[in-house]
């Protein structure tokens, strides 16, 4: 079960990673929880819609984004990330660049395993198939040891934090 939920996380962290160097508005909303609770390295409390306006807007840019020491604790309902970030880029058109550690907490998005199962099941037989593929999607997912709802890329940040390494 540990080895799925960790390699589910390794793919999300990945998906983070690209979407926050291109400002990929889409994927950082499937990616963040819209309840997220963010500390970043100043103590400040950053909200889900703060961070999307920041790269929608421009306020935030990312050159380079270089992780390691990624340390993955997986449990049955979310995983505890940490890992080493090498940012370079601007705030406000003034350079940003530093090494961070940040903190996050993944948890399956609970209706996405579902969703994804209807989605196919009304491709493969109309709406009656949808409600029968949910349920497979469900199964499936249980079965490959994952928590109910929670696809390989249905991961979402509920919580995080940095600190700037000195």
């Amino acid at each position: 079960m540990h080895a799925s939920i960790i390699a589910a996380i390794q793919d999300a962290e990945e998906r983070l990673r690209q979407a926050m160097l291109s400002s990929d508005i889409a994927a950082l909303e499937a990616l963040l929880d819209p309840d997220l609770l963010f500390v970043n390295h100043m103590g400040w409390t950053v909200t889900r819609e703060d961070d999307l306006d920041a790269h929608r807007g421009g306020l935030l840019k990312i050159h380079a984004l270089d992780l390691s020491e990624q340390c993955i604790l997986p449990r049955a309902d979310c995983a505890v990330v940490s890992v080493l970030a090498r940012i370079a880029g601007s705030y406000n058109g003034v350079p940003a660049n530093g090494t961070f550690r940040f903190m996050r907490t993944w948890a399956p998005d609970s209706g996405a395993g579902e969703a994804a199962g209807e989605a196919a099941g009304e491709a493969a037989g109309g709406a009656a198939g949808g409600a029968a593929g949910g349920a497979a999607g469900e199964a499936a997912g249980e079965a490959a040891g994952r928590a109910p709802g929670a696809t390989a890329s249905a991961w979402r940040v509920i919580a995080a934090s940095s600190v700037m390494v000195v």
